[in-house]
């Protein structure tokens, strides 16, 4: 049976298809959302594939959770909310943690002048994706999400001091990929 949405259909008449379990409307969900929730993934992940795991698992939660959404809060920050907790999910589930000792961390900060800031958004993202999933993870959740150490501590089952060390060797080495691409230094 093919339905038609009106031209100016309201985004509740598009969630309550979807309650209905509408394919159309998951469809046009997915749709709507996809590109947006594949830069996220992309982020969460050091390869397309993954993300794309990440990023079906994702809308297979938004299409079962549908009916929890709340009207009148945004839609896409409550699909992003799943998704970045999916990447978790898959964090969790496929890569071992090891700590790293906050001393050791602070021992390898610099004052040298932002790298990134020279870099292109493809460029930045590349580098961010060959960060160990450790890394990216922890740089992701508190540098691009906006969580606090603890939170990110929570969330991941690790100390604070891990997620510190975590996103400051993040960093560093995030610096040394751009550096080398922009300015041609070999990587170390």
């Amino acid at each position: 049976m093919d339905i038609a949405l009106p031209i100016n259909y309201q985004e509740r008449d598009l969630i309550k298809a979807c309650v209905r379990q509408e394919r159309w409307a998951q469809q046009v969900l997915y749709e709507e959302h996809y590109s947006a929730m594949m830069g996220v993934c992309l982020r969460y992940s050091n390869q397309e594939e993954d993300a794309l795991d990440i990023l079906h698992e994702g809308f297979i939660k938004v299409f079962k959770n549908i009916s929890k959404y709340q009207p009148g809060t945004s839609l896409n920050a409550w699909i992003r909310r799943i998704m970045v907790n999916t990447a978790i999910d898959f964090y969790r589930k496929n890569i071992r943690r090891r700590t790293e000792d906050i001393v050791q961390a602070f021992d390898l900060s610099t004052n040298d002048a932002d790298a990134i800031s020279q870099c292109s958004e493809k460029e930045i993202l590349d580098a961010i994706q060959q960060l160990s999933p450790a890394y990216r993870t922890v740089f992701n959740l508190y540098v691009i999400e906006g969580y606090s150490h603890k939170e990110v501590a929570d969330l991941l089952n690790i100390s604070e001091s891990t997620s510190r060390s975590n996103l400051v060797k993040a960093r560093i080495k995030l610096k040394t990929i751009l550096t080398s691409r922009h300015f041609g230094y070999e990587e170390q």
